[in-house]
Order: structure tokens, then sequence, then C-alpha cells
């Protein structure tokens, strides 16, 4: 049965009656799809009506023209999950959508030969069009207009944080409707004048949201005033509720009061609709953490998307999500509440260790050899993430070799003869490096990891996001020729041949251990006592670790174990790890220097 919405006027009308919308966000791509359900129900007895996603280009094409639309990528079972909630949605399918993911949800084939992301530049907006060939008409059957549950759709994210061209907008916003959307448009921006003024649509009648967290009045003001100076009436939104937010590896998370949050919100949707941003903020598996763009030293984000949100990264209620029931309950006595679900966790237990393969020795098992003359980024390798291992022959020249990587991103080990001789990170990559070769010549190793690329900010389309090795490795003055690479996205470890134990622990190394489960449950994999690395369950990367914490533990949800033997790898790129490995029944989190 079709239904009708609009952003017409002062309010939203659905079938012709005023509406207001309260939504929360959850990224279908950072929930473990057997969870799905679980949040949603939560979002509903919260007495919300709506549910909010962004939907990440890198992630349903990581290769040019190979599209992914199975398991974390289903975004219509997503969405087929939220109607059977009794949940409205808004989708945020615009070609950026910052999110603290890697790059900001463009794909890192885009880096060479694509144009300027996020312009007119018909080389970009050729690949926007081809995307949308694919994404669009799998979006446009689930619009409310035709049965679906979807209301309305983001033409782009926070435009007027980064350009203000007018004519990018409109050309996304008629890729969008020429492949079938007919729902309501919006863009969503800063709600101040300049923000504003850049990054909507406003003069073409598309609804002009406001992104904030605090001040709803002061903020919904400043929305109104603009709508006026244009000479629009449009209802009035808060696309982005901030209820918490991210956190960045060696920085102590942020956490709201429940009541001062509670108070903030039920004041926010006392003037107008509200989506919070994050409602279960979930986890950044892989390597899809984004990065904050610094001048000197930027600052990557940890693996864990908890946010400080109503549902912790499982997707329990926390006391927020209590805050927020009572404060619904009290204002808003009107709307209905249900009763929310909490699920199970393993018991704690510990792993032995039982096997280990040593990266150098496994190469040719998880990368296809490549050879160049000079040293390649990883797109240009063909690859997104993970990391790079760079090899040549280094003559002796002398007995104590000065060498020096020049221009890579983000964190260089660098191995003569499988010996550990610098670990380099952005401020100290292209410093001096000593090493003794062999009278013979030596094996010279360069691991480059991408730690994640910048997700918003004036550096989004700096050369700094191209990843690997960008110009090259110095000996002496010149530079090193005639090299082998290995990428290293490490998205499939199945062909690894693991020993009982090896003698190059100390080298990045992977260690195995096994688990058995009579009913899967979620669980924390604590990495205390290990350095920096990332982990596997069941073949699957469920993301990185590191030492400066704030969290030593990792979220493994329960969808990805099975009943039996379970396998779980952890990759250690800085040190020989630890004979135990530790499951936890939750988060736990570390002192850092922040």
């Amino acid at each position: 049965m079709s239904h009708t919405f609009s952003a017409r006027g002062s309010s939203f009308l659905l079938d012709g009656e005023p509406f207001q919308i309260r939504s929360g966000a959850i990224h279908y791509f950072r929930v473990h799809p057997a969870d799905w359900a679980h949040s949603l129900h939560n979002l509903k007895a919260l007495g919300f009506n709506a549910v909010e996603t962004y939907v990440p280009w890198n992630l349903h094409e990581p290769h040019e023209g190979t599209f992914r639309f199975d398991g974390l990528c289903d975004v219509e079972a997503f969405l087929d999950a939220a109607a059977r909630e009794g949940l409205y949605a808004i989708v945020r399918p615009s070609p950026f959508i910052c999110a603290e993911w890697e790059w900001g949800g463009l794909p890192a084939w885009l880096m060479y030969g694509h144009g300027r992301p996020r312009s007119r530049d018909p080389r970009f907006l050729g690949a926007v069009a081809a995307y949308y060939d694919e994404l669009i008409p799998r979006l446009a059957p689930h619009q409310l207009d035709r049965g679906g549950n979807v209301l309305m759709f983001q033409v782009e994210n926070e435009y007027g944080s980064y350009a203000q061209d007018k004519g990018y907008l409109r050309t996304i916003s008629t890729l969008m409707s020429e492949r079938g959307l007919t729902m309501p448009f919006f863009t969503s921006d800063g709600p101040w004048e300049a923000c504003l003024s850049a990054g909507s649509l406003i003069d073409d009648g598309v609804l002009a949201t406001g992104n904030f967290g605090s001040r709803p009045e002061e903020n919904f003001a400043a929305l109104r005033r603009f709508q006026e100076g244009h000479g629009r009436t449009q209802p009035l939104m808060c696309m982005e509720f901030w209820d918490g937010w991210f956190s960045r590896w060696g920085e102590a998370p942020t956490r709201r009061d429940g009541g001062e949050l509670a108070d903030c919100v039920g004041r926010a949707l006392e003037i107008g609709s509200v989506n919070l941003y994050m409602f279960h903020g979930g986890t950044n598996f892989g390597f899809m953490n984004g990065c904050s763009a610094r001048k000197q030293h930027d600052l990557h984000q940890i693996t864990s998307y908890d946010y400080g949100a109503p549902l912790d990264e499982r997707g329990n209620p926390t006391g927020r999500y209590d805050a927020l029931r009572a404060m619904m309950a009290e204002r808003f006595p009107d709307v209905p509440l249900g009763t929310p679900a909490y699920k199970p966790t393993l018991a704690p237990c510990v792993l032995v260790r039982d096997g280990v393969a040593g990266l150098l020795a496994s190469l040719d098992a998880l990368s296809e050899r490549r050879e160049s003359l000079d040293t390649q980024p990883m797109e240009l390798l063909g690859q997104n993430t993970g990391y790079v291992l760079y090899r040549t022959t280094l003559p002796a020249y002398a007995d104590e070799v000065r060498l020096r990587v020049i221009d890579a991103s983000d964190r260089v080990q660098v191995f003569c003869d499988g010996e550990l001789a610098a670990v380099q990170y952005q401020e100290e990559i292209g410093d001096d490096i000593f090493v003794s070769p062999r009278p013979d010549g030596s094996t010279l190793d360069v691991l480059v990891e991408n730690m994640g690329r910048v997700n918003y900010g004036p550096k989004l389309c700096a050369p700094s996001q191209s990843k690997g090795i960008r110009q090259g490795v110095m000996a002496d003055l010149h530079f090193l020729q005639g090299w082998e690479e290995y990428p290293l996205p490490l998205d499939d470890i199945s062909a690894l041949e693991f020993s009982a134990e090896g003698p190059h622990l100390a080298a990045p190394a992977f260690h195995r251990f096994h688990l058995a489960v009579d009913e899967p449950a979620d669980t924390f994999v604590d990495m205390a006592g290990w350095h920096k690395g990332c982990v596997f369950v069941n073949g699957f990367n469920v993301g990185r670790f590191w030492e400066k914490g704030p969290l030593t533990t990792l979220y493994v949800p329960g969808g990805l174990l099975r009943p039996g033997v379970n396998e779980l790898v952890v990759f250690e790129t800085d040190g020989p790890g630890a004979g135990e490995l530790v499951l936890a029944d939750g988060p736990v989190e570390i002192e850092t220097g922040a």
C-alpha cells in the first residue's frame, strides 16, 4: 500500500496529516545483519518512528565496476527489517558520507584518473552515475509512494563544509531522480549561514536540515532564519543530533550525561523533528575506520564506533537509553513505548595459541607479487586498504647505509634481512634509518600500513590520501629501484599455513587460536599484552587493535561465530605476541594520555 509524504510548509505531512520524525541512526554496515532486528526493535521501543542510514560507496563498489549488495552490504534487507518493525527510513546515498568512515565513503580507486571528488569533473560524475545505475534501482522500490518505508533521500552530506558548487549538487540530485527516486530530497549542514548557503539547494525547494548536538532553540532558530531569508518555509529538522562522539587512538572516549542528553533531545523534539546520531554506533569492521585531518599529525579513529550512543557497541541499551525513555514517557505520554531487548554475552575464557605463521614467509600465500622499477602507491596496485610490503635488494655501499622512506602513509616498518630496523609514523617518515647490509647485499622489506584515510575537511582530496609509498626509498642520495610489491588487503587469509611454533615470532606474524562454543553469542577479544594489528574471526576481519587504547578489546558479534569450533587469528605487527588470548564479557577501557 502506497502513502504520501511531503516536506512542504512548516510541517512534514504523512498522508496529508502533520508528522514528526523521531529517528535514530543505525548504519547497516556497522552492525552484523543478525543484529539488525535487535537494534531496530530497541529504536521502536524508545517511541521513535524512523531509522536513518548512510550508504557507503566504497563498500558497495570496492573496485570499479565490481558491486556488492550482500551480507553487511544488503541495504535492501536492512530496509525490509526496519519495515517489519514498523519503522520508516531516511536514506543518505550521497557519494560522500563522512561518518568517520574510510575516505568518507569514497572508493580508493577514484584516487587516480577520476578527477576531483565532489565536483563537476565529468570523470567523477561518470563514476557516480555508474554507481547509481546499480544502487538507485535497489532503493527505488522501497520508497513510501511505492509501498515501501523510505521517506527521504540525501543529496549530499555537509557539502557546505567543503565547497559551494550548486551545479554539482544539482547534478547529483538529477542523477538520483533520473534513476527513479521520487520521495523528497534533503541536504544536511551545520546550522549557520555560511554552511547552509554553500551546501543547500533551498532555492530549488530541496529541504535544508541542520546538524548539531546542543542548544536546540538557538540552532533551530538559525535554521529558520536561513529559510526565511530565502523566502521559504520548511519543516525544522536536525538531521544529526550528536548524542555522543567518536574516539581516536590514545584519546579518552567522550560520553554525555544521560539526564543532560535526554533534556536536550526533549527540548529539540518540542521544536522540530530529530534524528539521533548515533542511536547504535556499531563497529568499523576491517580497515574501514576514518581519520581526522590536522595541520600536522592526522588522528586516526578507532575500531569501535560506540559513539557514547543510547545503545552500546553490541546493541544493548545504556543508561543514556534509559534516560531518553524516561523523558519520552514524561514529555510525550501519547507516544507508545515498548520493552527494550538485551543480548547475552559468552562467559569469559582464555584461549591458548596453537599455530603461528610469519608474514614474510607467507607473502606468496597472501598476495600476488607485482614488479616495478619504482615503488607504486597502494591504489595503483589495485588495492584499497590494509598493508603493502615493498621488497628490493640493498647493495652493501658501506658497512652502514643510510635509508630514507620518502613520502609514505601512514606507518612504515623497515626490515633488513628480516630484522626490524625502524618503525616510523607520519611525523617520522623521511627520517634517517641506518642498516648494515651483508657484503653480498641484503633483502630490504618495507611494510606500509594504511591506518585510515581522512573522512572530512580540507585534506579530503589531498595527495596524502593516497597510501603506500608515493615517492620511493633512498639509499644515500639516490632512489632504490627494482621493486617487488606484495599488496596485503588481508581480505582472505585462508591460504596461511600455520606451524606449532615458529622462529620468526618477533617479526609480523599471524597467531591462531580456537574457540569451542555450544550456542554463539557476542564476545570481546581483549588485546591487552598485544601491540598493534587486527583480528580475524572465522576469516572475518573484526578490526584493528593498538596498545594506545582507549580500548583494549575488540567486539565480536555472535553472528560471526558458529556452534562448534571457531578460528581466531591475530595479526600482530610489532612483536612476538602472547601465547594466550583472553575473551571478555564486555569492553575494557584503559587510561590514556588525553
